[in-house]
Order: structure tokens, then C-alpha cells, then sequence
């Protein structure tokens, strides 16, 4: 049987795709691996970074190197590996404020989800309350009643205009019928600073910014804003245990590439993830940086996705009610 003129094209193309494709699976990577950190170095992205990308250079073949690109909470960097050319040579990593909150708060030249092709959820760390040593209350609920019992007398410390901790203080307001004054600072050294020293009352903020602050006896802590307890602090309780039921806010890091890389490319990198989140040594590194691995079936794109759109659903609305813009 003879094949008319548009089938025998059409066989043609999809030949010249599957041989393309075959040779790139056996030619990637050829050369070096750059990971954008949007954050300056030695921070916790950054340091999970490093952490991961070492170990995907033994499956890959090449070396993984981390480039810092920082400013405007992020979305320089972020913005970067969206401009970058979609070759698997230029890839990021990303976090709650990055791939979510920043869409909210600033004009971006790119779309947080349209220019971006995920590649693997990394960690999952919750945020944490903590207040000053000197508080009285005792735990979360004595730290609730006490807010309500003093309307707008109360104080929590900010990281930033459109940070995490400030929209985490709203949605705390919301879910405990509690009125408080927000003290925003230009970062979170700053605002825990004044934690410490009294001048603020508490701070919703990542567990691994305060774990070492209560470790030290600096400041009190109250509860993880997660389901279990932390595998680096298995003394505090979970946010159910302490009386507010179901306030969960996890503070991921994901993995992306820019978007149109080749699906051949980004399973290539995922497999890379997989292996590296997998290695004992890596695992037992991250968890000492306060960051709990995630389950190995939600180390796929499909599932990154879908937590970055439902992150979205959560986040805006109450970023748009209260008409926050970062600086």
C-alpha cells in the first residue's frame, strides 16, 4: 500500500522528532549545570541548593554549579531562568514567595506559572510561632486569649512589605479572631532582633530562622504550623496541638526550569532530584537545616504544579483583600 503525500509527511516529521529526541537523551548534559539561587548566599535556599545540586552532579555527569542572582525578593533571579533558553543548561530554584506570593506583589515581566516548566518539589518546612521570652503566656492558646484580650496591643515582627510572615500574620488574624499591629522590617535578621529584645511581641516565620534562637533560650516557641512535630525539634508541638486546628503553612522549595525545556530533559533532572533526595547523607543534611524532604511521590512535576496552583487558590485572595504591594 503507498502512503499519500500528507501521511508520508507526517510519518516523516514524527520520525525526525523521535530521532531528535534520542539524541538528545544521549547527549544530555554535555556541559555544566547552572542552579539560580534568587537569594543571597548562605542562606537557606541557597544552602539546599548546594546540598541537592552536589548530588545530582553524580547522576547527571556534570558539574551542578549554583549562581546567586538576588533582589527584589526574588524575582530577579526568578526572572532569569524564565528568559533563559529552554536547554536544561539554566534551571532555578523557587520557593512560596518566588513562584507564588511574588505574582501577587509585584509587577513581574514574567508569569510565575506560564514561563516555567516545574521539575521536582524539594522540601517542605512549616513556619513557626514563636514571641518574646519574656511573654507571659505560656502556649499558643494563653498567647491567643491574651491578643483577644487586648485588641491592637499586641505586635508581630514583619520580614518585609509582602513577605511570608506578613501574610502569614493575616491569615493567623483571620483563623483566630485576633487584632494585632504588623512591624514590618527590611529583612528578618532585623525583625527578630527586636523579638529578642522585647521591643515586639511574636513572630510567625520559617522554623529554621527560630529554631536556633529558642534552642539558645532566646525566644519561646509555641507551635509548628504542621501536621507533625519537626524532626530537628521534636518538643514543639504541632499547630492541632496547640489549639488551632488545620492552620497549616508549609514553606516549600521546588525546582524549575524554564519554559518549553523538553520533557525528555526535565525527566532527565527529575531523575537527577529523585536520586539526590534519596541519598542518606543529603537527607540527613537537609533535616538538620530544619527542612523535611518530601514524599518520594510527590517528587514530580505534576505534583509541584499542582501545589503551586493550590498555593495560588490559598494566598491571593488574601494578599488582594488586604491590597498588600511589595516595596
Amino acid at each position: 500500500m503507498r502512503l499519500c503525500g500528507p501521511l508520508v509527511l507526517a510519518v516523516a516529521i514524527a520520525n525526525s522528532f523521535a530521532a531528535a529526541s534520542a539524541a538528545l537523551a544521549q547527549t544530555y548534559p554535555s556541559r555544566p549545570i547552572t542552579i539560580v539561587v534568587p537569594f543571597p548566599a548562605g542562606g537557606s535556599i541557597d544552602t539546599v541548593a548546594r546540598v541537592v545540586g552536589e548530588r545530582m552532579r553524580a547522576s547527571l555527569g556534570q558539574p551542578v554549579v549554583v549562581e546567586n542572582v538576588t533582589g527584589a525578593g526574588g524575582s530577579i533571579g526568578a526572572g532569569r531562568v524564565a528568559r533563559a533558553a529552554p536547554d536544561g543548561y539554566t534551571i532555578g530554584i523557587g520557593n512560596l514567595s518566588t513562584h507564588v506570593i511574588n505574582g501577587a506583589t509585584y509587577h513581574l515581566g514574567y508569569d510565575v506559572v506560564k514561563d516555567f516548566a516545574p521539575v521536582s518539589l524539594l522540601t517542605i518546612e512549616p513556619m513557626m510561632v514563636s514571641a518574646r521570652k519574656t511573654m507571659l503566656a505560656g502556649d499558643l492558646r494563653g498567647l491567643v486569649a491574651w491578643l483577644k484580650a487586648n485588641p491592637d496591643s499586641g505586635s508581630a515582627a514583619v520580614g518585609g512589605i509582602g513577605d511570608i510572615t506578613q501574610i502569614t500574620d493575616l491569615l493567623f488574624q483571620q483563623q483566630t479572631g485576633t487584632r494585632f499591629r504588623l512591624v514590618p522590617y527590611r529583612g528578618t535578621v532585623l525583625a527578630l532582633n527586636d523579638v529578642i529584645a522585647g521591643r515586639v511581641d511574636f513572630v510567625l516565620m520559617q522554623a529554621s530562622s527560630l529554631l536556633p534562637l529558642v534552642g539558645a533560650g532566646n525566644l519561646k516557641a509555641y507551635a509548628v504550623l504542621s501536621p507533625d512535630r519537626l524532626a530537628a525539634a521534636p518538643d514543639i508541638p504541632t499547630i492541632d496541638e496547640a489549639g488551632l486546628r488545620g492552620f497549616y503553612v508549609p514553606y516549600w522549595f521546588g525546582l524549575w526550569a524554564p519554559r518549553d525545556t523538553p520533557q525528555i530533559i526535565i525527566g532527565a533532572l527529575n531523575k537527577a532530584v529523585v536520586e539526590a533526595l534519596a541519598d542518606e547523607a543529603v537527607h540527613a543534611r537537609l533535616n538538620e537545616l530544619g527542612r523535611e524532604v518530601v514524599a518520594r511521590d510527590q517528587q514530580t512535576p505534576d505534583a509541584l504544579a499542582a501545589l503551586q496552583q493550590a498555593e495560588i487558590a490559598k494566598w491571593w485572595p488574601i494578599i488582594a483583600a488586604a491590597g498588600i504591594k511589595a516595596e
